[in-house]
């Protein structure tokens, strides 16, 4: 049991950094009269304002475990797309999902383009992002006439920062809103036990050594589901933006940890030479990498835009560098080949709650930043001292 505890504490130790972090915050709150962070509104602003942080370090992530590299453009993306939305909407008055669609595929475009230049004329990543960086926001603030561009219609925004039920429902009171979002809340918690003890009851028939504690995390993380729709149902429901990160959450994890190609990008960050040699075609890798990763980038933009109910020539700026950030907090490995879907979307929450919580209790923006990059660089060091160790042992 012991034995189990100090294994289970190292391997969610970025989760216990992050419930210690939200419980110092609690304390300094209340003993400062400024509310609670675990408020329904607190809590359902810190899905909102976060999201798009947990979009663009899912897709950077991809790009980091492929080797250590990043994308300094997807802020960049963010303004192009958004600029494009607001364009085909507002100003031509296009259909939302036709448009929606159209800035799917321009994302995925902008991410083949510069894959392209990475993986086979084989220019860093650096410099092609870089430069990214800078031709997207020229482009975009060109297209924008340097103007903001909105309102967006409300068929458009209600995609993303509508709250179910009370969306698909012409009446509906607060007492049904609660009790359907906590029976959603219920409902995943079942799933996610039972998925749990299917894949316990398999080892153990299959003879690998298990352990009844085993199931004691899946347990804590119900517990911390309930909380949260507990919390979303004493509001207004639960955010659509937070269904659609559920669902990238689903399909980049599987992706990541049971396909083919997601080992393969794990292997390219392990070795990228023992990779192309055993036959990994190490160049459609990368290039898929940063497609997707334009790809996400411009969901990222589609759910700004909506946020904001405008295309801002102010928007992507410095978003790279929160999903970079978020990525490194995560556990992703500077170096490539070792990082998490799951640790990216916590080292997200993590820089969320701090900022939250930092802005709650009334700090400075500059006192801010200090306290961000102090604590990037503090993940990155105890990743690279971690290594070294392990290879001197």
């Amino acid at each position: 049991m012991v034995n189990y505890a100090k294994d289970g504490l190292k391997k969610h130790a970025l989760l216990v950094v992050l419930l210690i972090t939200m419980l110092v915050f609690e304390v300094l709150l209340v003993q400062a009269g400024r509310g609670s962070l675990f408020s329904a509104q607190n809590l359902t602003n810190l899905i909102g304002q976060n999201g798009y942080v947990v979009i663009l370090a899912i897709g950077m992530l991809l790009c980091i475990i492929s080797g250590g590299n990043i994308d300094l453009a997807v802020g960049g993306i963010v303004i192009l797309v958004g600029a494009i939305a607001g364009t085909l909407i507002v100003e031509w008055g296009l259909n939302p999902f036709a448009s929606i669609l159209l800035c799917l595929l321009i994302g995925v475009l902008i991410g083949a383009w510069q894959g392209f230049w990475i993986a086979y004329v084989r220019i860093p990543a650096f410099i092609v992002t870089l430069s990214g960086m800078l031709t997207f926001r020229g482009l975009a603030l060109i297209l924008m006439n340097s103007q903001n561009i909105g309102p967006f219609p409300a068929e458009y925004r209600n995609l993303f920062n509508s709250f179910l039920p009370a969306h698909w429902l012409p009446e509906v009171t607060s007492e049904l809103v609660f009790i359907s979002t906590l029976m959603v809340g219920i409902a995943l918690c079942l799933v996610i036990l039972c998925v749990k003890f299917v894949s316990y009851l398999q080892r153990k028939r299959k003879g690998y050594t298990v352990r009844a504690t085993e199931l004691i995390s899946p347990v804590l993380l119900c517990a911390g589901i309930l909380f949260l729709f507990y919390r979303l149902g004493q509001h207004n429901g639960i955010p659509a933006v937070l269904i659609l990160l559920g669902l990238l959450f689903l399909i980049y994890n599987y992706f990541t940890q049971n396909t083919v190609w997601g080992r393969h990008l794990y292997a390219m960050g392990g070795n990228a030479k023992a990779a192309r040699f055993s036959g990994i075609n190490t160049k459609r890798m990368l290039f898929f990498a940063y497609a997707n990763n334009g790809f996400l980038a411009s969901i990222a933009a589609l759910v700004v835009v909506a946020r904001f109910n405008q295309a801002s020539t102010q928007a992507g700026m410095g978003f790279e560098l929160d999903a970079i950030a978020a990525c490194f907090i995560g556990g992703a490995a500077a170096y490539g080949g070792v990082g998490k879907i799951s640790g990216a979307v916590i080292g997200a929450i993590f820089m969320g709650v701090l900022n939250m919580g930092m802005s709650l209790l009334g700090a400075d923006q500059n006192l801010q930043r200090v306290i961000n990059g102090l604590v990037l660089l503090a993940a990155v060091a105890f990743d690279v001292i971690s290594k070294n160790r392990r290879s001197a042992a």
